[in-house]
């Protein structure tokens, strides 16, 4: 018997080598650069500096001087882990003021804090929704909000990204169904594009058909819309969305935690029935207190903001001045349209060899023939590294020019 399992494991372990294997021969394997020292816009990687233009680091907040000392304070005064859930033994007062902080700041009732927004997204749908509902998805938002609704059992229609006629459409069959409640779930920013959903326009949309909105603003809160309180406030229609998820883990610190944020009706409730927030670990004290700091701050850095915009401006007006594909955008989310996967690949290496981090996407990540270099802009960046890519990309043209 135990010479059967045996080789039962290894046929398995085989099967799973040759899945690798698949990866690794259509470009698609990831790997990961190994950091010497903290995230920021200047990184330390095999004893060389580069600079990193690859990170979610949008306020440069991820080395903070005063966000490390209040998780360094937290250690001290909170300890170093909570060692349980919150309804059980896993709870302590800094947590509820960091909800209440985060509902202050949106401008919600109340909010309720995760391990990370994909939990939060994980936790959502399953608990707030039934067989009698019907949930009504962007088709490019985040795995976490897909695998959300996939763990309800609400009925699932999808329309394409930003498209308003095929939204009302699917909002027609949804309603056609005699479904109970309708919800339209959408990321706020789109992270592979930099694209911002058309907030007014789907809050119109559900108000005509009496659909509640459900908008992940991760890539948005603390730079993004007014005061950086996310993409429902720049287009103005916070009174409108039902429900706010977004992360501490980007602009907001960059380590982890997520949360949901809205009405404290439904806040009460996912207390009671969320999975991930009733059977995992509460958030780490020291996140806590540094997530708190990071709020705080966010609140006080529109110069910090000032900065990122016109960091922004500056790359896509000099990408579009080399001839490049930047889609029309105010976000510091720039993809650089290749089309090609070898070029894109070919012009990621070159970057790579100026110790310049900026990784190339292609299918399946992305569609055919859209295959990109994302960039992602930090308020720390500075003019010099700012204009030292932009040099790069100019240099690359050559490079690309033989592969054409």
């Amino acid at each position: 018997m135990e010479g059967r399992v045996s080789t039962i494991m290894e046929s398995y372990y085989d099967y799973i080598q040759s899945k690798n294997d698949e990866i690794r021969e259509n470009g698609l394997w990831k790997s990961e650069v190994s950091l010497a020292g903290p995230q920021s816009s200047e990184i330390l990687v095999n004893g060389e500096s580069w600079v990193n233009f690859c990170a979610n680091n949008y306020l440069g907040f991820s080395n903070n001087e005063e966000i490390v000392q209040a998780a360094t304070d937290s250690l001290s005064n909170y300890g170093f882990g909570m060692s349980s859930v919150r309804f059980i033994c896993g709870t302590q007062d800094q947590h509820r003021f960091l909800e209440k902080e985060i509902a202050h700041f949106l401008g919600t009732e109340d909010s309720i804090l995760y391990s990370s927004c994909f939990d939060a997204n994980g936790g959502l749908f399953e608990a707030l929704f039934s067989e009698e509902d019907g949930i009504i998805s962007d088709s490019l938002n985040h795995a976490s909000i897909i695998d959300g609704i996939r763990l309800s059992k609400a009925h699932r229609f999808r329309y394409e990204n930003r498209n308003l006629v095929d939204l009302e459409i699917q909002l027609t069959k949804a309603r056609a169904s005699g479904l109970r409640y309708l919800v339209i779930a959408t990321d706020g920013v789109f992270s592979m594009d930099g694209t911002v959903a058309p907030l007014k326009e789907i809050c119109d949309l559900a108000e005509k058909f009496g659909a509640l909105v459900m908008v992940d603003d991760s890539h948005a809160v603390g730079f993004y819309g007014p005061g950086g309180r996310g993409t429902p406030d720049r287009f103005g229609v916070q009174d409108r969305v039902a429900l706010r998820t977004g992360t501490l883990g980007k602009a907001l610190g960059g380590a982890s935690g997520g949360y949901i944020a809205g009405k404290k009706v439904l806040i009460d409730h996912l207390r009671q029935r969320s999975r991930p927030y009733l059977f995992s670990n509460s958030l780490a004290p020291s996140i806590v207190g540094a997530g708190r700091k990071a709020l705080e701050l966010v609140q006080k850095a529109e110069e910090v903001r000032v900065r990122l915009e016109q960091s922004t401006q500056k790359i896509r007006k000099g990408l579009e001045e080399l001839g490049y594909d930047v889609p029309k955008s105010d976000h510091p989310i720039i993809p650089v349209i290749l089309g090609d996967a070898r070029k894109a690949t070919a012009l990621s290496n070159y970057l790579v060899s100026q110790k310049i981090l900026a990784v190339a996407f292609s299918f399946p990540v992305v569609p055919r023939g859209q295959a990109r270099i994302r960039l992602q802009i930090s308020a720390s960046h500075t003019e010099a590294q700012l204009d030292y890519l932009l040099g790069a990309f100019d240099r690359g043209r050559g490079l690309l020019k033989e592969l054409s």
